[in-house]
């Protein structure tokens, strides 16, 4: 007998959440708090996307 060859493409594996982010719904996150910008003189926060990763500075 021959080897029996499945048709179907084994599925992908999801990764949770990407979508998301993909389309500009980012889950921020305070990554630390307060610190000191020496080149625009004021405190910013920084702020890091828990499902992706990205990060963002945002000036008080």
């Amino acid at each position: 007998m021959a080897d029996i060859l499945p048709f179907k493409k084994p599925a992908k594996k999801k990764v949770a959440n990407k979508s998301l982010c993909r389309h500009g719904f980012h889950k921020w996150v305070v990554a630390k708090d307060t610190t000191f910008d020496s080149k625009q003189g004021r405190l910013v926060t920084l702020y890091r996307c828990q499902r992706c990763g990205k990060t963002k500075i945002e000036a008080r």
